[in-house]
Formats: structure tokens, C-alpha cells, sequence
């Protein structure tokens, strides 16, 4: 007799269970059109779809990643979501960071276990639950948020994917730019997720510790253009890194292998910069700038060295 594989510690604060399904947890059913339901299981209910229903008590008890066929013949694999599933189907309260973009946060800000990481702009919890993950029992995400509604969102859903209130975590209402410095706390990694990331940068410079990384999430050119010139102009971290993640699936049938017809295109800009040693600049760049860059047209923050241009008559 196979000897039963213990659960995922509960210290280990994983989100992750193994084993077999139990009441209370969250379950992902998918239909033969690729069609997603999830739901949290419970003794005596039923789920109802256009092909009938199903026992929640058939499916509490069982090995994820089995089939269960409804009342009218539809057929559904079962699974326990997976956090990048969970993500994308949670409540929402404000846009969520989608997998592609929180896997190149965690990836490119090199989240590691034990790093405190401040996160401005909490949205509906789907980064935070990527980075407390990231950074285990043993580290510390520090998120803020100004609107309390979706505070109140983003709570609900981490504590929901966690089963319960992370140790790890801490959530104030308010605005980073004046409640990060009030703490005085370091840290060693700082994202920003919010409309205006270049109104926190002098907060995320004086909380950062020398070789620390500050992450910013923008959906538009405009504002990853005002966040990089910002960047440069404060002097205390290295050029700015900028760049973007498309993911494109592809048809494999045989000899019928093409692109899908669908793709994750743009979803956000992404920037990161390393925070230099007190009193240091990094090294000007030496490239000159495309002759217009910064030209009559341009108003936004002009890096060190490039003169104002005047309007031409």
C-alpha cells in the first residue's frame, strides 16, 4: 500500500495543498470548449452549468486531476487552481498584474526568500500574492494602498488564496509617497504599480538599501517615458532599464504547427534601476541622444547635460 503524501506545511504559508480535495478548498473545473468555473467546495451543495449539475460530495475526498461528468453529460477535469489561474479569475477591484508581467517582476527585481519588498498600489492582491510567495515565511511584503476599497479586495482575495492572514504581509491605507518615509524603514526591493510611480521616487530612494531595485508597472508610453527621465534626473540609481513581455501561443496538430490565433500582447511597461550608494552617481551614458529627443516638443524631465531647447519661431 502506497503511503499517503503529506500536505505542503501550513508554516510554509505556500498556498499550495496536496493530496485529496477537502471541504473549503477552491477547485478549477474546465469543459471540453476550455470553459473555467472556480469555486470553493462544500458538503451538500451543487454546481450548476449549462450542462447540468454536479455534486460537490463527488468531488470532496478525491486526488486532483480526475473528470467528473453532470447530470446532462458534460464532462470536467478537476483541479486545484494554480496561483497564475487564481489570479486572473479572482474578485477584482482594480486591474489585476497579470502572470506574464508578475513572473518578469519577480524574475527581473530578483524577489528573493527573506527580502522585504514594498509594493505601492495593492490593486486587487495578485502581485502581492506572487510576491509573498517570492519571499516565504521569512520575509516581509509591505503593501500600500490609497483606496480602501480595493484594500478591502485585495485582502479578501490573498487571505482567500493563503488561507489566511499571511504573517508576512503588512497592508496600510494611504499613499507611499508619505507613509513609507514616516516608518523609517529599509528595504530591499520597492515596485510600483500606481499611475504617477515618479511621485514615490525620492520615498523609494531614501527607504532602498544601496544595491536595492525599484520596479515600476505603467500602462502607457507617456508614463514610462516621465518614470525613465525621472529616474535619470534623481541621479541615485543606475539607467533605467525598460521593456515589455508578448506571449503568443502556437497550434500543434501534426504537421499543422502555427502561431494561435490569439496572444497576450500588451498588458504594461516595465522598468527597473539598482539604488546607488549614498553621495554616488552612475557613469553618464554615452550615447547621444536621436537628434529631436528632447527637442521644442519635449516637456518632460531633461536628463543631466541636455540643454533646453528653444521653440522655434
Amino acid at each position: 500500500m502506497t503511503e499517503a503524501t503529506p500536505d505542503v506545511p501550513q508554516e510554509a504559508w505556500s498556498g499550495v495543498h496536496r493530496g485529496p480535495l477537502r471541504a473549503g478548498e477552491w477547485v478549477r473545473l474546465v469543459d471540453g470548449k476550455g470553459r473555467k468555473h472556480n469555486f470553493p467546495l462544500e458538503p451538500g451543495k451543487r454546481f450548476f452549468s449549462n450542462k447540468g449539475h454536479l455534486e460537490h460530495d463527488e468531488m470532496i475526498g478525491r486526488e486532483e486531476g480526475f473528470t467528473v461528468t453532470s447530470s446532462a453529460g458534460g464532462e470536467y477535469l478537476v483541479f486545484r487552481p494554480l496561483l497564475s489561474e487564481f489570479v486572473v479569475s479572482m474578485p477584482r477591484g482594480a486591474a489585476v498584474v497579470y502572470p506574464k508581467d508578475s513572473a518578469q517582476i519577480i524574475a527581473m527585481a530578483d524577489i528573493f526568500p527573506g527580502a522585504h519588498v514594498v509594493e505601492a498600489g495593492v490593486g486587487s492582491g495578485a502581485l502581492t500574492c506572487s510576491l509573498l510567495r517570492a519571499v516565504g515565511p521569512y520575509g516581509r511584503v509591505s503593501s500600500f494602498e490609497r483606496r480602501e476599497e480595493f484594500a478591502d479586495v485585495a485582502r479578501r482575495n490573498v487571505h482567500q488564496f493563503f488561507d489566511g492572514p499571511h504573517p508576512a504581509w503588512n497592508l496600510t491605507l494611504g499613499d507611499l509617497a508619505e507613509e513609507l518615509p514616516a516608518t523609517g524603514e529599509r528595504c530591499d526591493r520597492i515596485i510600483l504599480d500606481m499611475l504617477a510611480p515618479w511621485d514615490c521616487l525620492d520615498a523609494a530612494a531614501d527607504a532602498l538599501l544601496p544595491g536595492g531595485i525599484v520596479c515600476a508597472y505603467v500602462a502607457t508610453t507617456t508614463q514610462l517615458s516621465k518614470f525613465v527621465e525621472a529616474v535619470r534626473v534623481h541621479g541615485g540609481f543606475t539607467e533605467p532599464a525598460p521593456w515589455e513581455s508578448l506571449v503568443r501561443d502556437w497550434h500543434v496538430e501534426g504537421l499543422a504547427v502555427r502561431p494561435g490565433h490569439k496572444m497576450i500582447g500588451h498588458t504594461a511597461f516595465l522598468v527597473t534601476a539598482r539604488r546607488m550608494a549614498p553621495g554616488q552617481r552612475a557613469p553618464l551614458k554615452k550615447r547621444r541622444p536621436a537628434p529631436g529627443a528632447y527637442g521644442p516638443d519635449y516637456a518632460g524631465p531633461r536628463p543631466p547635460g541636455v540643454p533646453e531647447t528653444p521653440a522655434e519661431d
